[in-house]
């Protein structure tokens, strides 16, 4: 009875898979709608001044951060829907996981595309101040050691 209550418990998981599925196609749908309303905002404005331009290449790098967190929350929701519900699925092999690990090596690969792009975004919007130089080294330390987390989980992987 304990092993049949177990091997149906897995379903459980389908709480966080759908919740994530929401979350991904909600974020992605928020962000094209604002995407395209900023579009339309510019266009009907007219000439464009330079300010308006870098303050819409940052709104641009934006949406690129939710779009990259959307995906990273699509990608968790189908990792766990073949981990603990449906193997067989037809999946690109990029996106195929053999255990919950690679799951956290995505997630953590995700989070370091989220970081780049912060750190452009802050980049394009820098003003000339001092405190860059900091944020650029602090930015760099967190990439750096979720890459070495990456890396070493990949070597413990090969041995």
């Amino acid at each position: 009875m304990l092993r049949l209550l177990f091997s149906k418990s897995r379903y459980i998981v389908i709480v966080p898979i759908v919740g994530t599925l929401i979350a991904a196609f909600g974020l992605m749908l928020y962000e094209t709608m604002a995407m395209v309303t900023a579009l339309i905002d510019i266009v009907q404005k007219g000439a464009l001044v330079q300010k308006e331009v870098k303050a819409l290449a940052v709104g641009m790098i934006e949406a690129v951060d939710i779009f990259l967190i959307a995906i990273a929350m699509y990608i968790i929701s189908v990792s766990l829907f073949t981990l603990f519900i449906d193997n067989t699925l037809p999946l690109p092999q990029w996106l195929v996981v053999p255990d919950l690990e690679a799951v956290k090596a995505s997630l953590v690969s995700v989070v370091i595309a989220v970081l780049a792009v912060l750190f452009l975004r802050a980049a394009v919007a820098w003003d000339g101040g001092p405190d860059f130089l900091g944020f650029g080294i602090a930015m760099a330390m967190v990439i750096a050691a979720l890459s070495l987390y990456l890396g070493l989980k990949g070597g413990r992987k090969k041995s």
